[in-house]
């Protein structure tokens, strides 16, 4: 019998981390953030000065990449030994990313790495393609979405609440176009599989959608 995996996709600021650790730690399964994975790669390129429109450097580094998530009740990613976490959540890291997402060549690369995450007991995935593209035999398919309005909202705190200074309008922008690279980028791009729930975040608290997803899973 297959290990069997619940994946969680949707757009960036939906929920997905929040909702898919809480999951992962009430059935006792592992945890896969997919985004996190990207987001390190950005990380390590520009460690390595790459230029991100080099494509067979970027895939180089992608390659040779070597990380740990430590899963508690927030996500540690260790990059080559160091602990790389508060550099993840930068939006200049996840604006990398999106566009280090958009190269299949780099895709094809990690796709190996985020199918290794794939261990008994089970396997919670959060991500853009996890549905689609990286487990399309999962037992289970979330697609978890909101408005870019309260994505915005919801990020703009977050970054207020750590002492970062930020700009909402600036924020819904980006957030706004991130999306728009998502869905229009030729390789995954963001999409609700056939056969997932769809769950809209926009006015729900956190609390109710984990228990929509356990119902969902059990």
């Amino acid at each position: 019998m297959s290990v069997p995996v619940l994946t969680i996709d949707g757009p960036s600021g939906a929920g997905k981390g929040t909702v898919s650790r809480a999951v992962a730690k009430i059935k006792g399964w592992h945890y896969l953030d997919s985004g996190s994975i990207y987001r390190a790669l950005a990380i390590a390129a520009a460690a390595a000065k790459t230029d991100l429109q080099d494509v067979a450097a970027v895939t180089e580094v992608a390659e040779n990449l070597q990380l740990t998530f430590v899963c508690g009740d927030e996500l540690t990613v260790i990059l080559d030994g160091r602990d790389i976490t508060p550099q993840l959540g930068l939006e200049s890291t996840g604006h990398a990313a999106s566009i280090i997402a958009a190269l299949p060549a780099v895709r094809r690369v990690l796709l190996q790495k985020q199918q290794d995450f794939r261990k008994p007991p089970g396997l919670v995935a959060d991500g853009r393609d996890m549905g689609t593209v990286v487990f399309p035999d999962a037992v289970c398919k979330v697609f978890l979405t909101a408005s870019a309005a309260k994505r915005a909202e919801r990020r703009y705190k977050q970054l207020i609440e750590k002492g970062i200074d930020a700009n909402l309008c600036q924020i819904t922008h980006e957030i706004e176009e991130r999306d728009r690279r998502d869905q229009e980028r030729k390789a995954a791009p963001l999409a609700m599989a056939e056969d997932a729930y769809y769950i809209d975040s926009s006015t729900l608290p956190v609390g109710d959608v984990i228990a929509e997803v356990i119902k969902l899973i059990s």
